[in-house]
């Protein structure tokens, strides 16, 4: 009988705070966020991070600096992720879609006229508020704004704008809000606020009355 490994979270109750458990230089996040992974049982490193230079099993070759600089996956303050979402890094790990072959071929292989292929895509960054569903994959190099919501097993190929609603292949449903309380929204920047702050307002945050809470911290 194979013996399968503890499962990290002891319900699909629990989250991880990512800022206290994640480890690799090359992540960075903010205050509060959490990843809920009980469905797929392992650490937000373990399972939710692909292809990121420096893990490790690629510490050796980050420290060689034979990829150069490498992408970033950037997550703001208070964001939601669920079980099993995926972030793809690494750039295009070496497959080029001009070139007249995808396939990454080895120079020991097939000559010293091998070119790399390996174009980075930019730090993928999550901004502030943002609830990412379960087993959604962000592809590198994307940007996805402030209080943005990403559906389940979404695919994001490119930059979600604040306050939208992303499902599906990049389909945006809808956006949360008005266009003018997104703009005042993103203005107040409530999540960069002091605690006392944010715990006085937390009756209208908890809410749905969007111009009350607007009006309430501008005063």
């Amino acid at each position: 009988m194979t013996q399968t490994s503890a499962n990290v979270f002891a319900s699909w109750l629990s989250g991880q705070a990512l800022a206290e458990h994640v480890t690799h230089p090359n992540i960075q996040v903010g205050e509060y966020s959490y990843y809920s992974g009980y469905y797929h049982g392992k650490s937000f490193e373990d399972i939710c991070v692909r292809y990121l230079l420096g893990d490790s099993v690629t510490q050796d070759v980050w420290e060689a600096g034979i990829y150069g600089e490498v992408d970033k996956l950037i997550i703001g303050k208070f964001c939601s992720i669920a079980s099993g979402a995926t972030f793809m890094l690494a750039g295009n790990q070496g497959h080029r879609l001009d070139w007249i072959s995808t396939f990454p071929f080895d120079a020991k292989q097939f000559g010293e006229q091998v070119k790399s292929g390996f174009e980075r895509s930019g730090d993928t960054v999550i901004g502030n508020d943002v609830w990412i569903g379960t087993e959604a994959m962000i592809m590198p190099g994307v940007h996805i704004g402030d209080g943005a919501v990403i559906g389940a097993r979404a695919v994001i190929t490119k930059d979600v704008p604040p306050y939208a609603i992303v499902v599906g292949q990049n389909r945006l449903l809808r956006y949360r809000f008005s266009e003018s309380q997104i703009t005042a929204l993103l203005a107040l920047k409530w999540w960069d606020w002091p605690l006392a702050k944010l715990q006085a307002q937390m009756p209208l945050v908890c809410s749905g009355d969007i111009d009350a809470f607007i009006a309430s911290a501008k005063c």
